[in-house]
């Protein structure tokens, strides 16, 4: 059984990494938050805590950071230590000790300003990033020294997730529609990685499945709601049932369509996961507001 090495073990997605693993890798998780996902209690920007872990490690995924709740909180500094230094070191480091692949997970947030206001925005994997924070510049910058780095002998895959955090029902329910996944799926999609052959280097978008196409940006920019009740109408009729509002506009879709197709990702837990948990009072999802 191959052995992986996984950082941010603790976190959300790093707990939804490893139960993807688990049945297939042994898996060392890395950590400065103890958990029951976690082996190693350390920081993962750091060679001494790092080195002795990829001893024996075919693959690496890289999770561990600070993210966007982190933003005015921790220095920037932190943010450049921890994102891109602890990235290359993590990497020189899995290279030197013989890994054959390395998966990056990064966010969809760094396209921030290419969403145009008062548009809808359709996003691929080709869209350019237009990063906001030091959270999207400092992750850019990790998957450009990525990108560089990359070679046959550890080829890296970057994952860049959209929105997979605990919110509102109505408002998880929608994102799954052009801008959410299900942590789950997220799982999922890091272990497709880790055997997908290709190029050197290749990224993804990893979002939920969407009704839409990109003709209907126009429409979902004016008058999302009519979009909605048309392309998803038992989603609409689940939302009167419960009295929750339809939204008037959407500003983006993310299109993972490439992560569908290459990787052979098969989209689960929709809106319809997000309802079903609220009615089941599951932690995973909040009340209304």
């Amino acid at each position: 059984m191959k052995r992986v090495v996984l950082t941010g073990s603790s976190g959300r997605i790093g707990r939804a990494i490893f139960g993807a693993l688990a049945s297939e890798y042994r898996v060392a998780g890395i950590d400065r938050n103890t958990f029951s996902t976690t082996h190693i209690v350390g920081d993962c920007a750091e060679p001494d805590v790092i080195a002795p872990a990829l001893e024996g490690a075919d693959a690496v995924i890289h999770t561990a950071g600070p993210h966007a709740p982190h933003v005015g909180i921790l220095s920037d500094g932190e943010f450049e230590r921890v994102n891109v230094e602890g990235t290359r070191t993590l990497f020189n480091l899995a290279a030197k000790s013989g890994v054959k692949r390395f998966v990056y997970t990064s966010t969809t947030a760094l396209y921030g300003n290419a969403i145009v206001p008062g548009e809808c925005t359709w996003v691929t994997d080709e869209t350019q990033p237009a990063p906001k924070s030091i959270y999207h510049r400092t992750n850019l910058a990790a998957e450009a020294f990525l990108e560089e780095a990359a070679s046959h002998a550890m080829p890296v895959r970057v994952m860049r997730m959209s929105r997979c955090f605990p919110e509102p029902a109505p408002t998880m329910a929608l994102l799954r529609l052009h801008r959410g996944v299900d942590a789950r799926g997220v799982g999922t999609c890091h272990r497709l990685a880790l055997t997908h052959e290709g190029a050197p280097f290749e990224r993804f978008i990893i979002s939920g499945a969407t009704p839409f196409g990109k003709e209907d940006c126009n429409d979902l920019a004016a008058s999302a709601a009519d979009v909605i009740r048309e392309r998803v109408p038992d989603l609409a009729r689940a939302f009167d049932a419960r009295g929750w509002s339809l939204p008037d506009s959407v500003d983006r879709v993310y299109d993972a369509t490439a992560a569908r197709e290459a990787l052979g990702w098969k989209q689960r837990w929709g809106w319809e996961e997000v309802l079903a948990q609220w009615d089941r009072d599951s932690i995973e999802v909040l009340a209304p507001e």
